[in-house]
C-alpha cells in the first residue's frame, strides 16, 4: 500500500507525517485536533504553543479514555472505580490548572541566592474534592474558576501532593503568558536548612513541620480521627511490611507522622467535635428510636444497650455495636429519620440543630450510620475569628464553613463514615480517644492588640491573626513562617535588607526563620500567620 504524506501546520510548527493510513482519515484527524485547539483558546489563556500543545493533548487522551470505558457497555467500571468520582474531580482538576502549572515549569533556569532577608511571595495548589465550593476560595484568592470544579483546599507549604512554589523575582520581566521563574518552597528550604529554617527546627524536623489551608466546606467531610506519634509511627511500618502501596485507596497511614490541627473560621463554621456525654446519648437515640420497628428497633436497642457496658469503655462499644449493624439496618436509617424529622422537632425542640442535621445527612448519604453521629458527636458552631483545637484521637467532621486550617504536615486519616472512602473501623477503634470532649471555643479577646496567637500545645506549629489598621506592626516570630491575607492589602519590610513587598487578598508570602530578624507589617488588612514556634522563645 502506498504511502501518504499529510502536512501539518499547527501554532507555528510544520510537520509531515508520512503513513500508510487513508488521507482523508488523516485530513479527518488533523481537524478534529485543530478544533480542540480552538475550542481550548477560547476558553483559557493560553498563548504559547506548546502549552497550548500540551493541554490539547491531555484533553484528547482524556476523550479517548472515556471512548474505551463507553465501549466496554453499560456499567463497565474502571480499574479504579472505588474512587472514581475524586478522581473525576481530580482530573479536571489538573485541566483547569495546567496553565498555572506549565507557568511555573517552563521558566528558565532557575537560580536564586540564599538570603534569609528575603520576602518570598508563594504560588500555592489547589486541592479539587467534591465537598468544595466553586466559589468560596476562587473569591478570596481573585480568581476565576471557569470550569465550576469544587475548590475545596489551598495548600501551603512543603508537602509533595500540593507543594507551594516561591516567585524568586516577582517584579522580573517575562514575554507575554509567562510568570516569574519559581521553585518549589521544599527546595528553597533545602538549599540551606540551617538559614531558613532556623538550626533548632532543621535538626528536629529537617523540613518546614507544618500544613496551612484554607479549607472551604460547602458539604461535609467525612467523620474522622487522626493518630497520635507512636500510632501513626507503628502503623506505617505496619503497613509498610504488608505491601500496601503509599497510594493505596485502602492505605490508612501514608506517612509515620500524627496530625494534630486547629481550625479558625473566616465565615461561620459548623462541625461535629468529640463525645457528647454518655446520658444525653442514651437521651437522644431513645428519643429518635420511639417508632421504629424490626429489624431497626433491635439496631436501636443494641446501640442504647452498648453504653451501658460497664466491663468495657462504653464509647467503644457503642461505636463497635454501630459499625456492626447489619445492611437492612443501614438502609432502613435514612428513610426512618426522614419520616420523623418533623415530628421530632416538634416535640423536642431544643434538639432542633440534631434532628435536622440528621435529616441533611441523610440525603447526602443514605444507608451510611454516620449520619446519626449529630446525636453521639457535639454540634459545634465557630464564628469568624473563632477557632478549635483538635488534638489525636477526637473524632470529628467539619460539616460547613471556610476556614483557615494548620497542621502537622501529615495526611494520616482514619474515616467513620459520611464518605465513599475507604473506613477501616477496626483500626479507628484502636486510635480513637474514648472520652467525653468538648473542645475549648478559643475565641480573640475584645481588646486584643495588633497580634494575637491562639493556644495549642502542638510543637510544629502556632496559628496567629494580625490586623493592621494604618499602624506599624513588628512582627514577632523568629520561626520559620507562612503569612495569608484575607482582607486588604499590607506591605511587609524588612529594614535592614531594604526588602519591601505588597501583599494583597489571597496572596500569601514565605518568611524565614531569623532570630535577629525585623520585619514591619503596614496598611490595613486583616491576615493569618502559621509559624514554628522555637524551643528558645
Amino acid at each position: 500500500m502506498a504511502k501518504s504524506d499529510l502536512s501539518i501546520d499547527i501554532l507555528g510548527t510544520k510537520i509531515t507525517i508520512s503513513t500508510d493510513e487513508d488521507p482523508q482519515y488523516l485530513n479527518k484527524l488533523l481537524e478534529k485536533y485543530r478544533q480542540t485547539i480552538d475550542n481550548v483558546k477560547r476558553v483559557s489563556s493560553l498563548k504559547d504553543p506548546l502549552k497550548l500543545a500540551v493541554l490539547t493533548g491531555f484533553l484528547l487522551c482524556d476523550d479517548l479514555e472515556k471512548a474505551e470505558q463507553k465501549s466496554k457497555g453499560p456499567g463497565a467500571e474502571s480499574p479504579h472505580s472505588e474512587e472514581s468520582g475524586e478522581a473525576e474531580l481530580l482530573t479536571a482538576g489538573i485541566i483547569s490548572r495546567l496553565e498555572e502549572a506549565l507557568e511555573i515549569s517552563s521558566g528558565a533556569e532557575i537560580k536564586f541566592e540564599v538570603n534569609p532577608a528575603v520576602l518570598y511571595k508563594l504560588k500555592n495548589t489547589v486541592k479539587n474534592y467534591d465537598w468544595g465550593s466553586p466559589e468560596w476560595i476562587p473569591a478570596l484568592v481573585g480568581e476565576k474558576n471557569l470550569s465550576r470544579i469544587p475548590w475545596a483546599e489551598l495548600w501551603m507549604g512543603v508537602n509533595p501532593a500540593a507543594p507551594s512554589f516561591v516567585i524568586l523575582n516577582e517584579n522580573e520581566k517575562t514575554s507575554p503568558g509567562k510568570t516569574p521563574a519559581a521553585l518549589p518552597l521544599s527546595e528553597l528550604i533545602d538549599s540551606e536548612k540551617e538559614i531558613f529554617l532556623g538550626k533548632e527546627i532543621a535538626q528536629d524536623y529537617g523540613t518546614l513541620p507544618f500544613l496551612f489551608k484554607v479549607l472551604a466546606a460547602a458539604k461535609p467531610l467525612s467523620i474522622q480521627a487522626h493518630p497520635n506519634r507512636e500510632q501513626a509511627l507503628e502503623g506505617f511500618e505496619r503497613e509498610n511490611r504488608a505491601g500496601i502501596p503509599l497510594d493505596a485507596p485502602n492505605r490508612n497511614y501514608r506517612n509515620p507522622n500524627h496530625k494534630p490541627e486547629i481550625i479558625c473560621a473566616l465565615e461561620p463554621f459548623a462541625a461535629l467535635c468529640g463525645f457528647r456525654k454518655k446520658p444525653e446519648i442514651v437521651f437522644l437515640i431513645e428519643i429518635l428510636s420511639q417508632s421504629s420497628e424490626g429489624v431497626l428497633e433491635a439496631g436501636f436497642e443494641n446501640l442504647i444497650s452498648a453504653l451501658g457496658e460497664e466491663n468495657e469503655n462504653p464509647y467503644k462499644a457503642f461505636l463497635s455495636s454501630l459499625y456492626s449493624l447489619g445492611s437492612e439496618v443501614r438502609q432502613a436509617l435514612g428513610p426512618f429519620i426522614k419520616t420523623q424529622v418533623q415530628l421530632l422537632e416538634k416535640d423536642f425542640p431544643e434538639y432542633l440543630n440534631e434532628w435536622k442535621l440528621c435529616s441533611y445527612l441523610a440525603g447526602l448519604y443514605p444507608g451510611d450510620i454516620g449520619i446519626i453521629a449529630p446525636l453521639y458527636l457535639n454540634i459545634v458552631e465557630l464564628a469568624p475569628g473563632e477557632a478549635m483545637y483538635l488534638p489525636a484521637g477526637v473524632f470529628h467532621s467539619y460539616i460547613y464553613g471556610l476556614g483557615m486550617e494548620l497542621m502537622a504536615d501529615s495526611d494520616n486519616v482514619l474515616r467513620g463514615g459520611l464518605t465513599p472512602k475507604h473506613v477501616d473501623s477496626t483500626e479507628l477503634l484502636e486510635i480513637l480517644n474514648f472520652s467525653e470532649y468538648i473542645p475549648e471555643i478559643l475565641k480573640i479577646p475584645e481588646s486584643a492588640p495588633s497580634w494575637y496567637s491562639y493556644p495549642s500545645p502542638a510543637p510544629e506549629f502556632t496559628l496567629s491573626v494580625m490586623r493592621g489598621e494604618g499602624n506599624l506592626i513588628s512582627y514577632p516570630e523568629t520561626g520559620s513562617s507562612i503569612v495569608f491575607i484575607t482582607q486588604g492589602s499590607a506591605v511587609i519590610t524588612e529594614p535592614e535588607s531594604g526588602t519591601e513587598m505588597i501583599v494583597s487578598k489571597g496572596e500569601s508570602v514565605y518568611i524565614p526563620a531569623g532570630e535577629n530578624r525585623r520585619v514591619i507589617v503596614s496598611g490595613n488588612f486583616t491576615a493569618y500567620a502559621a509559624s514554628v514556634p522555637c524551643k528558645s522563645s
